[in-house]
């Protein structure tokens, strides 16, 4: 019997997916999916993952991807944990473009949220060194209190800023694809 591999390049990825041997996930969140994707991929956000909830064929390989592996990874953890084989492709997305396979963009789409609670965060930051530098040195309270906060996110996995960024109109729209 031969064992399933744990994770795959690009291009074998494709050849499967063309022949119709393959089901590919996307663990990405939606606003990621929205912005960037491999045509066909179906969305399953690993935020909120359910090994039970992942689209199947009989006689189909199961490969999930992310942006760059590792949240991939943790959802075929999940995945092998319910009994369910899946592999990984090898660099997500990133390594499917590299391998100068297409993607289907969305520039209208949402930056994905990371990237905004970089782009606020360092603002803040900036607006708080400037105004603490020229204003008054009590300014320099508000840059502490952003970097304490991406302190907390780092250690605890969890961003008051990512959550309160999501609840923007223009990050509620749903992905589709």
């Amino acid at each position: 019997m031969t064992q399933t591999p744990r994770e795959i390049d690009a291009s074998t990825a494709k050849s499967w997916l063309d022949r119709g041997e393959a089901i590919l996930i996307d663990v990405r969140e939606a606003g990621e999916h929205a912005r960037e994707n491999i045509a066909g991929a179906k969305l399953v956000p690993l935020s909120s993952f359910d090994p039970a909830k992942v689209p199947g064929a009989p006689g189909k390989r199961l490969v999930v991807h992310c942006l760059s592996g590792r949240r991939a990874t943790d959802a075929q953890n999940r995945l092998a944990a319910a009994g369910i084989d899946a592999i990984v492709l090898t660099g997500g997305i990133e390594g499917w473009k590299a391998a100068g396979l297409p993607v289907r963009e969305n520039k209208s789409a949402p930056l994905p949220i990371m990237r905004q609670v970089q782009i606020v965060a360092g603002t803040l930051v900036v607006v708080g060194a400037a105004l603490g530098a020229t204003v008054h040195p009590g300014f320099h309270a508000l840059s502490a209190f952003v970097g304490a906060g991406l302190v907390f996110a780092g250690v605890s996995g969890w961003c008051g800023m990512a959550n309160l960024l999501g609840l923007l109109p223009y990050n509620k729209r749903t992905a589709t694809g």
